[in-house]
């Protein structure tokens, strides 16, 4: 897998643009590796979406980018790391109705959603909204019709291909399957966000 296309943003910045969001997660979680073993020491930041992903603070941008055209950019392997747990009460207003477009019983439901490892895709929405992978295609549910003008904070929640938590009440049309009292977003902690870029998360079942 190679990247499709780079792109010049501004004067030290690069925007890779990827051909899916499988892609994207393998080569976000690339630059990682490299930059860990020190191969990319003039990229400030990487921020990951869901088909590209940013590097900016770039001291030589059209150098780095005619490197970045030729890399081949292994699968995305499981890593050997501790997942972030986040203890959830399978209570959503809308877990019956995932089930059912699932076309499996509630309690089924629960155990397809708490036994998958998530990985973090990417952040957006809000201070501490990461946008999880994992579930798989047959798992993906619409968002619906009609948006709640409020949604609690701590509801977990699914959309497209995605399972998400809201770090705080705003609208959204997600799919609610279960609420968390883990706090997602702590601007005194380092790093203020529980659920960071390429961190593996685990949902753990509370009791009702």
């Amino acid at each position: 897998m190679k990247a499709r296309r780079v792109f010049r943003v501004g004067e030290r910045a690069l925007l890779v643009e990827l051909g899916s969001g499988t892609e994207t997660e393998a080569f976000h979680a690339e630059l990682l590796r490299r930059r860990a073993g020190g191969a990319l020491p003039s990229v400030r930041e990487i921020v990951p979406a869901a088909r590209t992903v940013l590097l900016d603070g770039v001291d030589a941008p059209d150098l780095l980018a005619g490197r970045l055209r030729e890399w081949t950019i292994p699968p995305l392997h499981a890593r050997v790391e501790r997942a972030v747990e986040v203890p959830v009460r399978y209570d959503g207003p809308d877990l019956a109705e995932v089930a059912a477009l699932w076309g499996v019983s509630v309690e089924t439901a629960v155990r397809i959603h708490s036994a998958t490892e998530f990985r973090v895709a990417f952040c957006g929405f809000a201070p501490g909204f990461g946008y999880l992978t994992g579930l798989g295609d047959p798992y993906q549910v619409p968002r619906r019709a009609t948006p709640r003008t409020s949604v609690p904070a701590g509801s977990v929640a699914l959309a497209g291909p995605y399972t998400g938590v809201y770090p705080r009440s705003s609208p959204g049309g997600w799919q609610l399957i279960g609420s968390t009292d883990a706090v997602l977003w702590d601007a005194g902690r380092e790093p203020a966000a529980l659920l960071t870029p390429g961190a593996l998360v685990r949902f753990v079942v509370e009791s009702r």
